[in-house]
């Protein structure tokens, strides 16, 4: 297997690592970086809790190669600091056990910097990629609609 050192940029950082060809993104955020925000859940795209954001876009990155991501901007949510969505899913209760929520956390930030005016429909089309076992989608969408409202009116 060929191995090789590299550079990646998260989370506004340049930061070294050695890949190996197979190495999933989510792996080398992981083992090699300390980021752990990202899950490991059903390894396979399914359940969106390794969801992170290449170049302001959600990115399973269990299904992506680190060799992938060489030249990107990745963005983890560790690397959010603060951002509203963050706080309106604490304000609206939008998680329980908090397994999946770093992953809807980040499919959210990117929804509201990709839709500033997204509607339910569309909100109900980017949360279908991630999966809660724990609590209905009632808050989480709550919480999206009061960082589109906010940022509307600060823009408005």
């Amino acid at each position: 297997m060929k191995i090789h050192t590299s550079i990646l940029h998260v989370n506004g950082e340049e930061r070294q690592v050695t890949i190996q060809s197979s190495d999933t993104l989510l792996y080398i955020l992981r083992s090699q970086l300390g980021l752990t925000g990202a899950k490991p859940g059903c390894l396979n795209g399914d359940c969106g809790a390794c969801s992170i954001n290449i170049d302001g876009w959600p990115m399973k990155s269990c299904l992506m190669l680190a060799v992938e991501a060489e030249g990107t901007d990745i963005t983890t949510v560790e690397g959010l600091n603060n951002a509203p969505i963050q706080q309106a899913f604490i304000e609206n209760f939008a998680f329980q056990c908090g397994y999946c929520t770093p992953g809807f956390i980040m499919n959210c930030h990117a929804l509201i910097k990709q839709h500033p005016d997204a509607d339910d429909e569309t909100i109900k089309k980017w949360l279908q990629s991630n999966i809660c076992r724990c609590t209905g989608y009632a808050e989480i969408e709550k919480a999206i609609k009061t960082v589109l409202r906010n940022e509307q009116e600060t823009s408005g």
